[in-house]
């Protein structure tokens, strides 16, 4: 008993020096222009690792002090609650948006495939119905909500393809429209230094609350065309997929101890292979489904895939020439980018590359 008193007490200092600490934080970026978000996490990144404190704690500092000192922060407690339903919200992406949303005092109801008897209920008095299911439902789910759906409602999606979502919700919905792709895992704690892709549809205005949501959490905003999004999207996502995915392969067929070679690896090495062990341990028709989504996708990968071919026959044929004459037409290609991306590589840590290629993790919402 004297040694838990003893611990009480130390926690007790050691909470009041930290609350004296941020207060002196907190006085110390009002009164000067304040770091960026990623300034104040990555200036202490060292530090952190040194102490062994996990960055999302920290994270979760910075946001804080964050939210209070920006003006407009205090605009989300003074917003009403807001009746929101998720139709596929048991999923993992699902799940994450229904508890941030509900952590903030929002009125957040789930429907799944076995709900759809309730749907007039659950999305009838909805002020935002926002859409977590896999690909190949979308366009599905969003024909079938619309016909439950006020023409005030705020409909949105979270799929990482943004065309044709976007369009059946314009076509089907007369109310407020908007597509979103959070570009990061459920398993993270904070939106903070997280991307959302936001692709306008209709009535913008509607869907500003949840925007400044994410933004006060230190979530950055990139606004871009349906069209645009899916284009880069091709490249950041489905071919990205296609050659871990091959890596991965590869090196399973090779019987490779990929323990021994992390043992003699380099940097980049080692960063690879973490980022194609997180992408096998996902869901093998989540991944599968990113690479066909789309016939863009698909014949991207297919030239990726000839590109391939083409110079494994020059390695075979050990042409030299012409794979030094490869290299140099694609070196000038590369000259006026290469010293902005020549960085020293950074520590993947669990937000940066968790869930990297696929940010939706969606239950089945049967039609």
């Amino acid at each position: 008993m004297a040694g838990k008193s003893s611990n009480l007490n130390k926690l007790k200092q050691t909470d009041q020096r930290l609350i004296a600490l941020l207060s002196d934080r907190l006085s110390l970026l009002a009164a000067s222009e304040l770091p960026t978000l990623e300034e104040q996490i990555t200036d202490v990144a060292p530090l952190l690792a040194q102490t062994g404190l996990p960055e999302s704690i920290w994270a979760g500092v910075v946001n804080s002090c964050h939210a209070t000192l920006t003006p407009d922060s205090t605009s989300i407690n003074l917003v009403r609650p807001r009746q929101i339903t998720i139709i596929g919200g048991g999923g993992r992406m699902g799940r994450l948006f229904q508890e941030q949303l509900s952590l903030e005092g929002h009125n957040v109801s789930i429907l799944e495939h076995e709900d759809w008897e309730y749907a007039d209920q659950l999305l009838g008095k909805a002020e935002l119905v926002l859409i977590s299911v896999p690909i190949e439902q979308t366009v599905d789910v969003i024909k079938r909500a619309a016909q439950y759906i006020a023409p005030t409602t705020a409909l949105c999606d979270i799929t990482s393809i943004k065309t044709a979502p976007t369009q059946a919700m314009l076509e089907h919905h007369s109310g407020p429209v908007m597509g979103l792709h959070p570009m990061f895992g459920p398993r993270i704690k904070s939106f903070c230094r997280q991307k959302v892709v936001v692709c306008p549809g209709r009535n913008d205005d509607s869907f500003q609350w949840l925007l400044d949501f994410i933004k006060i959490k230190g979530g950055e905003i990139i606004f871009c065309t349906p069209e645009e999004h899916d284009q880069m999207m091709i490249i950041i996502q489905a071919t990205q997929h296609f050659l871990r995915f091959s890596l991965g392969v590869f090196l399973m067929q090779a019987r490779i101890d990929i323990e021994r070679s992390l043992s003699i690896s380099t940097p980049s090495y080692r960063q690879e292979i973490d980022i194609v062990k997180r992408l096998f341990s996902q869901s093998p028709y989540l991944c599968v489904d990113i690479m066909l989504a789309t016939e863009d996708r698909c014949e991207a990968i297919s030239s990726l895939a000839r590109t391939y071919s083409r110079l494994a026959k020059l390695v075979e044929k050990k042409d030299r020439a012409a794979l030094i004459q490869e290299f140099e037409c694609t070196q000038r290609f590369w000259a006026e980018k290469i010293d902005h991306f020549l960085q020293p590589l950074p520590t993947i840590s669990q937000n940066d590359c968790n869930l990297e290629f696929e940010p939706q993790l969606h239950t089945e919402v049967h039609r």
